[in-house]
């Protein structure tokens, strides 16, 4: 029997598995507990990692707690040498989880803040960070070595928003494309020292959902970074990974025709507009690590068990499936769904 660690390791690899792995974003749920429920060998774990780091010697990250409407909120101060930044999010109770109310910025000045902190960073190497990762989780599972989001997924996820970005589009866009190739400059180093790396594949968090970001901005920002990453690795065998967790049929051709080998925290139908099967057809290079439908978590096991089963019936032969979870689940849902996944997936023959 292989461990999960291996099961992983043979789909990236594009090797043979003796089962589909299941695995979970290892922050989600409570480990033990879902090992007790159904068994530490039919579940492992992905944790997020890097092999990187970025210093800012003349800024610094200020956090300040804050209580709105019995609710917990964070400020998070971001002191430059051009002047301050400021985000806050607020945090739901159950898992802690936490959602952007106010981005760092939103008008033309605080660009050159934003300009002030990207040029103060010093990207280094950080193997030590992902080998301890790798320690911890043994036999369990693997880290997941991630660089930065590419470009415009960074700025409308993590700086200005996607309302904000868009009018900045019309009104400053000399600004925002100077960010864009401060972003790209940085991407580069991060690349260089991901080249060299322990890391058995590379993940671009990008959260891509075609909404949002269109057809047009997704061939121009996002897939001429992971198509240069992915050539920079590709001597090493080492595949590129994106984390594209929503709506893709714009995307399909722009998918299809890039580098990415691998698809993490792949979001399929009922909850999205691809499915897996669709996408098992289409890109037949490419890894699939599906985030097993949201939705489907909230049924009865039996309609669980055979929402599980389409998926493994749809791709599990391929050598290129692994099902996830890589959302939160709420917890009085876990303790039916993942049994019946786990009895799923001990049933099917790869």
């Amino acid at each position: 029997m292989m461990t999960m660690r291996e099961r992983l390791l043979a789909v990236i690899r594009g090797t043979q598995v003796d089962k589909i792995p299941f695995i979970m974003y290892d922050q989600l749920l409570p480990n033990r507990a879902v090992w007790d429920l159904i068994g530490r060998e039919r579940i492992g774990l992905l944790r997020w990692s890097s092999v990187h780091r970025v210093e800012t010697p003349h800024c610094a990250t200020e956090t300040i707690e804050l209580q709105r409407s019995g609710k917990r909120w964070q400020r998070i101060v971001l002191h430059t040498p051009k002047g301050d930044l400021f985000e806050e999010r607020a945090f739901e109770p159950v898992y802690e989880s936490s959602s952007i109310r106010k981005h760092f910025v939103e008008d033309a000045d605080d660009y050159v803040k934003l300009w002030s902190y990207l040029e103060d960073g010093l990207v280094l190497p950080d193997y030590e960070t992902f080998l301890k990762d790798e320690h911890e989780l043994g036999d369990d599972g693997l880290p997941m070595a991630a660089v930065e989001r590419s470009p415009y997924q960074q700025l409308w996820i993590q700086w200005a928003g996607l309302g904000n970005l868009g009018f900045h589009f019309a009104d400053y866009p000399e600004r925002v494309n100077h960010t864009v190739q401060l972003l790209q400059k940085r991407a580069l180093q991060i690349f260089e020292i991901v080249r060299h790396s322990p890391a058995p594949f590379i993940d671009f968090p990008d959260n891509i959902t075609a909404p949002p970001i269109g057809p047009k901005r997704f061939a121009e920002f996002c897939v001429p970074q992971y198509n240069l990453l992915a050539d920079m690795l590709s001597e090493a065998g080492i595949p590129v990974f994106v984390h594209m967790d929503g709506d893709l049929k714009p995307l399909w051709r722009l998918i299809g025709d890039s580098h990415v080998r691998g698809l993490d925290s792949f979001a399929p139908a009922p909850d999205n507009d691809t499915t897996v099967a669709e996408a098992a057809a289409m890109w037949p290079d490419k890894r699939l690590f599906v985030n097993f439908p949201s939705s489907v978590h909230l049924r009865p096991a039996e309609q669980v068990r055979e929402e599980a089963e389409r998926i493994l019936q749809a791709a599990g032969r391929t050598g290129r499936l692994e099902i996830q979870l890589s959302e939160n689940v709420p917890p009085y849902a876990w303790p039916t769904s993942l049994p019946a996944i786990a009895a799923a997936i001990d049933a099917y023959k790869v």
